[in-house]
């Protein structure tokens, strides 16, 4: 009689889960070296192909950097500051959505999503109960070096999720999955689970936050394009051919014709080397047999111009890709630019900003969707009207922001004790809040105040209507 032994769920994946897994595993290491490369570009580390014409294989180990991928996506990355998260029928009543931000720095942590996704493309966001039943849910943000996911574009919500680690050199991963998350160890026999989260949410705890989507291509593009790839590579070689002339020119060259043999030799007859004989008796020439002086001439000296205007040239192609002013990327021209100059030529950037506040809206909704379901059960109808508070891109500084709302104050557009006053300057929610206390207190001390005088006036008038009665009184008794 043959018995059959199940096979232990908790231990072991399923034939599906386990062909996801590989599925996934193979999308994530497939495209971890496109990932990689952009990352090269944007620390200032990728390796310059050299087109072995000019440099010589002595210069081969010169590297030249130059930040201009770093500069762009730190220019952009710069003007999306969150400030909060809040609803939009009722930004009043936004504690439990302040208390999910505060409780995973959400605020600081919003700026590596966006760095990566403009860096890669895409950003992940994992969503999962805290260890501490008192806590709010726990949200952290992934590289897209260590997760991918399947994406199902009509429904625009994530449908499966890998991510890979390590546990003290063990390769692991975490399988997420519309109904569970499970957690698994590399073996010498496959994928071991560890761990098996049931949650029952109904889809994977899993938000991409992708850039520059197109409807063939939902998984988002890099910032750094290929054309912003080419660009840099062209203007680091022109960088290291500028190197290798100042190597080779940086010492005026010289010619001598009908120079004798011994100019070249040291007083016992041997040869002396180049340097030597550049800085020595060239100098000092003996006339030849014939009694002729050698001919002693310069060839034209290294101008290093040629290279700058090169540079300068790609400078404004790579602000065009970027979209950026290009004194950002150095370029300057002889006449300084005036302020109304300088703001036109930030408009793009400032556009390029608000479209990527509009883009990045949704994911960060669902992320906070994602956290309410995983703390009370279920999902209440304002959780669909969840919004993000963007700084203003067009003034990224608090100087910039106060002018603004003091100007629109000063117009009579708003009102000088409106939210939204205090919103335009910058300050944070919590910040409105006590600056609204504030005001009551004031306003109350202020009313108690105008009280007090109110009174004291009253009394005195009244004083002062006693004074004559009991004049008069005096003046009968007198009589």
């Amino acid at each position: 009689m043959t018995v059959t032994i199940p096979e232990l769920g908790l231990l072991t994946l399923t034939d599906d889960e386990a062909a996801l897994l590989g599925v996934l595993r193979s999308e994530l290491i497939s495209r971890r070296f496109d990932l990689e490369l952009r990352d090269c570009y944007y620390n200032g580390e990728q390796l310059i192909r050299d087109l072995g014409i000019s440099i010589p294989p002595q210069l081969k180990g010169l590297h030249t950097v130059i930040g201009w991928p770093q500069i762009g996506v730190d220019a952009l990355e710069q003007r999306l500051d969150v400030e909060a998260w809040r609803y939009k029928d009722a930004p009043d009543d936004s504690t439990e959505l302040e208390e999910i931000a505060e409780a995973n720095e959400l605020v600081a942590e919003s700026q590596l999503a966006h760095l990566d996704s403009l860096i890669y493309g895409r950003s992940y966001a994992a969503v999962g109960s805290s260890e501490d039943a008192d806590m709010p849910p726990l949200i952290s943000i992934e590289s897209p070096l260590d997760m991918t996911v399947f994406y199902d574009a009509r429904a625009r919500a994530v449908t499966s999720g890998l991510r890979l680690y390590k546990i003290e050199d063990q390769d692991a991963a975490v399988l997420y999955l519309p109904n569970s998350s499970i957690h698994v160890v590399a073996t010498n026999s496959g994928w071991e689970v560890i761990d098996r989260d049931d949650h029952g949410l109904g889809l994977p705890p899993v938000v991409r936050i992708s850039n520059r989507q197109r409807t063939a291509d939902r998984i988002g593009r890099s910032e750094i394009t290929n054309a912003v790839m080419s660009i840099t590579d062209a203007a680091c070689r022109t960088l290291m051919g500028m190197e290798v002339a100042r190597e080779f020119y940086g010492a005026p060259q010289r010619y001598i014709l009908g120079a004798s043999e011994s100019a070249f030799q040291d007083a016992e007859g041997n040869a002396k080397s180049a340097w030597e004989a550049y800085l020595g008796r060239v100098l000092a020439l003996e006339r030849d047999e014939d009694g002729e002086v050698p001919t002693v001439g310069q060839f034209a000296a290294y101008d290093p111009s040629v290279y700058t205007r090169m540079i300068d040239m790609y400078a404004r192609i790579m602000a065009t890709q970027l979209g950026l002013p290009p004194h950002y990327l150095g370029y300057t021209t002889d006449n300084p630019a005036s302020a109304d100059a300088i703001r036109s030529t930030e408009a793009q950037l400032v556009k390029r900003a608000e479209r990527k506040q509009t883009l990045f809206n949704t994911p960060w909704s669902q992320v906070f969707r994602l956290a309410i379901l995983i703390q009370t059960g279920d999902l209440p109808d304002r959780s669909r009207r969840i919004e993000t508070v963007w700084r203003n891109p067009a003034t990224p500084t608090m100087a910039s922001q106060t002018d603004a709302a003091t100007k629109l104050v000063a117009a009579g557009i708003l009102p000088a004790d409106s939210d939204v006053t205090l919103e335009m300057v910058g300050l944070t929610e919590g910040q409105r809040r006590r600056v609204h206390a504030d005001r009551r207190r004031a306003q109350g001390r202020q009313a108690l105040t105008d009280l007090g005088n109110e009174l004291a006036a009253r009394r005195a008038a009244h004083g002062r209507e006693a004074e004559p009665e009991a004049a008069d009184d005096a003046a009968v008794e007198g009589r």
